[in-house]
């Protein structure tokens, strides 16, 4: 990823956790985190990676309230962010961290065991 790309994920990484944690209203918003974004080096998409807190159905209800809040988010990082075209935006549910937490799980269980 060039440099520009890089910066603008940055950006973008940082006002989306704001645009998520204070600007969208919809009650189906569980507790999501921003793990990462990642722009395409031509600027025309962002993945972004989130993490979001709860049971499936909670995160299920939170994808979808994303999904819906799309147009808003993009156009709330267009006024915020100076680029000729705001990219297109994928959410990416990022399982990462429940991943580490697993291993940590096991870990921890093993240590029991001794």
């Amino acid at each position: 990823m060039n440099v520009r790309a890089n910066r603008v994920a940055e950006q973008m990484k940082k006002e989306l956790g704001d645009i998520i944690g204070r600007k969208l209203k919809d009650p189906r918003l569980g507790f999501i985190t921003i793990t990462g974004v990642e722009v395409t080096g031509d600027l025309q998409q962002a993945t972004i990676y989130i993490s979001i807190l709860g049971s499936e159905k909670e995160r299920a209800d939170s994808l979808l309230a994303l999904e819906k809040a799309h147009g808003f988010i993009r156009s709330e990082i267009g006024s915020r962010i100076r680029l000729r075209k705001v990219p297109e935006l994928l959410f990416e549910v990022d399982s990462s961290i429940e991943y580490g937490n697993r291993i940590d799980e096991l870990l921890r269980d093993l240590h029991k065991e001794d």
